[in-house]
Protein backbone atom coordinates (compact mmCIF):
# COMPACT_ATOMS: atom_id res chain seq x y z
CA UNK A 1 0.00 0.00 0.00
CA UNK A 2 1.28 3.62 -0.46
CA UNK A 3 2.08 5.96 2.03
CA UNK A 4 -1.10 7.88 3.27
CA UNK A 5 -1.35 10.83 5.87
CA UNK A 6 -4.56 11.75 7.80
CA UNK A 7 -5.12 15.67 7.73
CA UNK A 8 -7.94 17.99 8.88
CA UNK A 9 -9.78 20.07 6.18
CA UNK A 10 -12.43 22.24 5.39
CA UNK A 11 -14.54 21.02 2.33
CA UNK A 12 -15.03 22.95 -1.20
CA UNK A 13 -16.76 21.97 -4.39
CA UNK A 14 -16.96 18.26 -3.32
CA UNK A 15 -18.52 16.29 -6.13
CA UNK A 16 -18.43 12.94 -4.28
CA UNK A 17 -20.96 11.12 -6.45
CA UNK A 18 -21.34 12.94 -9.58
CA UNK A 19 -18.72 13.87 -12.11
CA UNK A 20 -17.21 17.65 -11.79
CA UNK A 21 -18.51 19.19 -15.05
CA UNK A 22 -15.06 20.56 -15.95
CA UNK A 23 -12.82 17.47 -15.13
CA UNK A 24 -15.38 14.73 -15.53
CA UNK A 25 -14.06 12.92 -12.48
CA UNK A 26 -14.74 12.81 -8.99
CA UNK A 27 -13.06 15.01 -6.80
CA UNK A 28 -13.07 17.98 -3.91
CA UNK A 29 -10.88 20.36 -2.22
CA UNK A 30 -9.22 19.94 0.87
CA UNK A 31 -9.00 23.29 1.90
CA UNK A 32 -7.85 25.64 4.66
CA UNK A 33 -5.08 23.49 5.48
CA UNK A 34 -2.84 24.11 8.68
CA UNK A 35 1.07 24.33 8.50
CA UNK A 36 1.57 20.90 9.62
CA UNK A 37 -0.89 19.31 7.18
CA UNK A 38 1.01 20.59 4.18
CA UNK A 39 4.18 19.46 5.62
CA UNK A 40 2.91 16.42 6.22
CA UNK A 41 1.33 16.22 2.38
CA UNK A 42 4.75 17.74 1.06
CA UNK A 43 7.25 15.76 2.94
CA UNK A 44 5.67 12.43 3.32
CA UNK A 45 3.79 11.87 -0.12
CA UNK A 46 5.22 14.41 -2.08
CA UNK A 47 1.98 16.41 -2.55
CA UNK A 48 2.11 20.59 -2.87
CA UNK A 49 -0.62 22.23 -1.40
CA UNK A 50 -1.51 25.86 -3.34
CA UNK A 51 -3.05 28.91 -2.99
CA UNK A 52 -5.60 30.99 -5.49
CA UNK A 53 -5.31 35.23 -5.08
CA UNK A 54 -8.97 35.00 -6.18
CA UNK A 55 -10.26 32.38 -3.96
CA UNK A 56 -8.67 33.43 -0.59
CA UNK A 57 -11.42 31.94 1.24
CA UNK A 58 -9.87 28.53 0.32
CA UNK A 59 -6.57 28.88 2.03
CA UNK A 60 -3.79 26.23 1.26
CA UNK A 61 -5.51 23.37 -0.81
CA UNK A 62 -5.37 20.21 -2.60
CA UNK A 63 -7.69 19.34 -4.81
CA UNK A 64 -8.14 15.28 -4.89
CA UNK A 65 -9.29 13.55 -8.07
CA UNK A 66 -10.43 9.88 -8.43
CA UNK A 67 -12.06 8.07 -11.24
CA UNK A 68 -14.22 6.05 -8.68
CA UNK A 69 -16.68 7.27 -6.32
CA UNK A 70 -15.32 8.72 -3.15
CA UNK A 71 -17.68 7.57 -0.51
CA UNK A 72 -18.26 10.14 2.92
CA UNK A 73 -18.86 8.39 6.80
CA UNK A 74 -19.78 10.16 9.41
CA UNK A 75 -18.01 9.83 12.66
CA UNK A 76 -19.82 6.86 13.57
CA UNK A 77 -18.43 5.11 10.42
CA UNK A 78 -21.99 5.29 8.42
CA UNK A 79 -21.71 6.57 4.95
CA UNK A 80 -23.24 9.60 4.48
CA UNK A 81 -24.76 11.10 1.06
CA UNK A 82 -21.69 12.30 -0.87
CA UNK A 83 -24.30 15.24 -2.64
CA UNK A 84 -25.30 16.82 1.03
CA UNK A 85 -21.46 17.40 1.71
CA UNK A 86 -21.26 21.51 1.43
CA UNK A 87 -19.01 23.73 1.30
CA UNK A 88 -17.31 24.64 4.75
CA UNK A 89 -18.01 21.43 6.07
CA UNK A 90 -15.08 20.17 8.29
CA UNK A 91 -13.28 16.53 7.86
CA UNK A 92 -10.76 14.34 8.53
CA UNK A 93 -8.97 12.82 5.24
CA UNK A 94 -6.89 10.02 4.60
CA UNK A 95 -4.75 11.38 1.78
CA UNK A 96 -2.75 9.11 -0.72
CA UNK A 97 -0.78 10.24 -4.12
CA UNK A 98 -1.43 8.69 -7.38
CA UNK A 99 1.10 9.50 -10.13
CA UNK A 100 0.41 10.96 -13.87
CA UNK A 101 2.71 11.92 -16.53
CA UNK A 102 4.37 15.43 -15.81
CA UNK A 103 1.83 17.92 -18.44
CA UNK A 104 4.67 20.46 -17.59
CA UNK A 105 7.85 18.71 -18.35
CA UNK A 106 10.06 15.54 -18.29
CA UNK A 107 9.17 12.77 -15.02
CA UNK A 108 6.03 12.57 -13.44
CA UNK A 109 3.71 14.78 -11.06
CA UNK A 110 1.73 13.62 -8.47
CA UNK A 111 -1.87 14.77 -7.31
CA UNK A 112 -3.87 13.76 -3.89
CA UNK A 113 -6.68 10.54 -3.84
CA UNK A 114 -8.73 10.10 -1.17
CA UNK A 115 -8.59 7.06 0.73
CA UNK A 116 -10.66 7.99 3.79
CA UNK A 117 -13.07 10.98 4.21
CA UNK A 118 -14.76 11.20 7.70
CA UNK A 119 -17.19 14.57 7.95
CA UNK A 120 -16.62 15.54 11.33
CA UNK A 121 -18.99 19.10 11.04
CA UNK A 122 -21.54 18.60 8.46
CA UNK A 123 -22.58 21.68 6.47
CA UNK A 124 -25.24 20.69 4.48
CA UNK A 125 -25.89 21.34 0.94
CA UNK A 126 -29.19 22.42 -0.38
CA UNK A 127 -29.69 23.06 -3.75
CA UNK A 128 -31.42 26.60 -4.21
CA UNK A 129 -31.32 27.40 -0.53
CA UNK A 130 -29.66 30.40 -1.61
CA UNK A 131 -33.56 31.76 -3.04
CA UNK A 132 -35.82 33.26 -0.99
CA UNK A 133 -38.36 31.56 1.06
CA UNK A 134 -41.89 32.05 1.26
CA UNK A 135 -41.73 33.38 4.63
CA UNK A 136 -39.84 36.07 3.01
CA UNK A 137 -41.55 36.78 -0.09
CA UNK A 138 -44.56 37.12 2.07
CA UNK A 139 -42.84 39.95 4.00
CA UNK A 140 -41.56 41.81 0.92
CA UNK A 141 -45.23 42.16 -0.24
Amino acid sequence: MKEAVKIKANLMWANLNRLNMKSKKYQVDLCNLSDKAVAALEEQIGVKARTRSDKPEMGRFITCKSTKPIFAYDDGGSQIDGDIVGNGSEAVVVVSYYEYPNPSGPGKARSGSVQRLVVTKLNEYRPGSALPTEEFVEDAL
